[in-house]
């Protein structure tokens, strides 16, 4: 009996996710045209974000045959009034995937430029189209792009590009994808509205294959700062970052090349390019030379080389264990090595550009807000020398330093500047406008963090006026990103439902919303379709305290209304029983004229006015 030989191979990022797109909610025709809308129309509002532009955003869906039935071919195009993309980076943009702008750490509604790729890819799949992309950076220069996705290589394939003149800056996307709008209508309708809601400063147009066009204007012209990038922070790191960081920090040996050459000729002065003479210029300029010449003059140093030889020569390794230079020699065509003198005012200069820098200095250097003492007192927390180079760490030292790092409870809090929250007032203003309500709180909470990640939870609770009974009907938004699936298992969904609505005045069937809106540089999703958060014990406690004070504004506003209506109840007992009364009491005086009843009622509807004008108060 024969067996199969296994063979192992490697796929590119595009061929993986062409198999698994299932896992950015590209799962069928009806979550796929809903995701593609999202992940076009979010990273519209991203780029106008990012420059301060107030946005228009045009969405557009249109069936290829609208007589076939659903499934079927639809173009979908997202047009902006952004910063355009400039031509040199279309290709890779929309013909990579995991390529982008999105790597740094700052709160953004996408996390890795992924799902709009995804969308092209899921695009190309079905119907063999390739994407068509519009751009202007300048306002003047259109580009056109038609390009398609290599899958196997994860490269773009570009099919045509030409350019008209433009006079507005900007870009279109459009795709050709087998959707399915008879089902995901509905959710599609219901992302736009909500969507407007959570960005009231965006101008958000629909135009839907059915030819209804659904608009939403902007209502708010302040943008909300855009968010810086910043450094991690130490408790959100782990020993795979930690060595990533650590070839970050290390200072490459520099190619010796002409150019090189002639750097090191000029820095040093020289007439005479010998050996002795390299020696003796560094060690009189060595205090003013960078650290690159620093490094060719170390090296030049244990080969005794003039700078002629020196160019026929490329370094291949440092070898500190065993302290050896190894060199390939082109004149010989072989790799070669000598000995390095640890006792030589030179050998620091390269032990320290392979390994890196001091503990210290590399805390201060990568980490947000550790000033020197604290890194000080955090290598003797984590029992590690200060002055250790970080490229000296052994795989168990490194365990160490990361374990170190989670446990050290002297970091400052994280750095929230790179957080971009919507606002108390724009959060107020738009759930006035989308519900009237006759009663409305927000609250910001003030920058908390989970696993060295910043968050802020912003929130706003309204009842009455135009709102459903049956509540409450909870609208939950992450990095202003509306999340319409899969709510059962979300945490906004668990703190909620953990409330005892009747403690604060509120039963039945009321008619109130909740909006709640995370921010932060890293959402923790439960997926990669991002419509779900987990529920992280610090969020939970920072949704739970301010449901909790907002549950307390709705209870006074509650204690009120039900002090309005019971006056109304008792002032309509009076008008329907007063005349009979004073009817009666008039007879038994055996008197013709009756009492003026009418006062009371006046005195009454003037408490009752009061109490319902207190309440309006309280509201505001």
């Amino acid at each position: 009996m024969s067996s199969i030989e296994e063979k192992f191979n490697q796929i590119s990022p595009s061929e993986f996710f062409y198999s698994n797109r299932d896992l950015a909610g590209f799962s069928n025709p009806t979550r796929s045209l809903y995701t593609a809308v999202r992940e076009f129309v979010e990273n519209a509002l991203d780029a106008c974000d990012q420059k301060g532009i107030l946005p228009d955003v045009h969405l557009i869906i249109k069936a290829v045959d609208p007589e076939k039935p659903d499934p079927k071919h639809y173009i979908l195009t997202v047009r902006d009034n952004g910063p355009g993309i400039d031509a040199e980076h279309i290709p890779p943009a929309f013909g990579t995937v995991l390529y982008g702008s999105k790597f740094g750490l700052k709160q953004a509604r996408g996390m890795f430029g992924l799902g709009a790729t995804m969308a092209i890819l899921y695009g190309q799949i079905t119907t063999n189209k390739p994407v068509i992309v519009k751009s202007s950076s300048d306002g003047e220069i259109q580009n056109y792009f038609e390009i398609l996705l290599d899958i196997q290589k994860n490269k773009p394939i570009i099919l045509k590009h030409t350019t008209t003149n433009i006079s507005k800056k900007g870009l279109s996307v459009s795709i050709c994808l087998e959707g399915d709008y008879s089902k995901a209508g509905t959710k599609i309708r219901d992302y736009v509205y909500e969507t407007s809601l959570i960005t009231p400063y965006a101008s958000i147009t629909f135009d839907d294959p059915k030819g209804q066009k659904f608009t939403h204007k902007r209502f708010v012209r302040d943008i909300p700062p855009p968010p810086t990038i910043i450094r991690p922070h130490p408790h959100g790191i782990d020993v795979e970052r930690i060595r990533r960081m650590i070839v970050e920090s290390q200072f490459d040996i520099p190619t010796i090349d002409d150019a090189m050459i002639r750097k090191v000729k000029k820095d040093l002065g020289l007439k005479n390019s010998s050996f002795t003479s390299i020696m003796t210029k560094a060690e009189k300029k060595w205090k003013k030379l960078t650290r690159q010449v620093r490094v060719v003059v170390a090296l030049i140093s244990f080969l005794k080389m003039d700078l002629d030889k020196l160019n026929k020569i490329k370094i291949e390794d440092l070898d500190i264990p065993n302290k050896k230079l190894i060199y390939w020699d082109f004149g010989d065509s072989q790799s070669k090595s000598v000995d390095m003198d640890p006792e030589s005012q030179y050998y620091k200069q390269l032990t320290n550009t392979v390994q890196g820098e001091p503990l210290t200095t590399f805390l201060t250097k990568r980490f947000q807000r550790v000033g020197p003492t604290t890194a000080v007192k955090f290598a003797e927390f984590a029992k590690l020398k200060p002055e250790r180079r970080m490229g000296t760490l052994n795989n168990q030292e490194l365990a160490q330093l990361s374990d170190s790092l989670q446990k050290f409870d002297d970091f400052m809090v994280p750095d929230s500047s790179c957080l971009a929250p919507l606002g108390d007032t724009p959060l107020e203003k738009g759930i006035k406008k989308f519900f009237n309500p006759d009663f409305t709180a927000v609250i910001q909470r003030p920058p908390s963090a989970y696993s060295g990640f910043p968050f802020i939870i912003e929130m706003g609770i309204a009842y009455g006026g135009d709102i459903k009974s049956g509540g409450p009907h909870v609208y939950r938004y992450a990095n202003r990103i509306p999340l319409l699936y899969d709510e059962g298992s979300d945490v906004v969904l668990k703190v909620v439902n953990d409330i005892d609505w009747g403690r604060y005045k509120v039963k039945g069937d009321p008619p109130f919303i909740i909006v709640s809106h995370i921010c932060s540089t890293r959402i923790p999703y439960k997926t990669a379709g991002k419509e779900n958060v987990a529920d992280r014990q610090e969020i939970e406690r920072e949704l739970r305290l301010a449901l909790q004070f907002l549950s307390r504004k709705l209870s006074a506003f509650m204690s009120k209304k039900g002090q309005a209506e019971m006056a109304k109840k008792r002032a309509n007992l009076y008008a329907k029983y007063m005349p009979m009364i004073a009817e009666f009491c008039t007879e038994l005086a055996g008197k013709k004229k009756m009492p003026d009843y009418k006062k009371m009622l006046d005195m009454d509807h003037t408490v009752q006015l009061k109490i319902s004008e207190e309440a309006k108060i309280e509201n505001n």
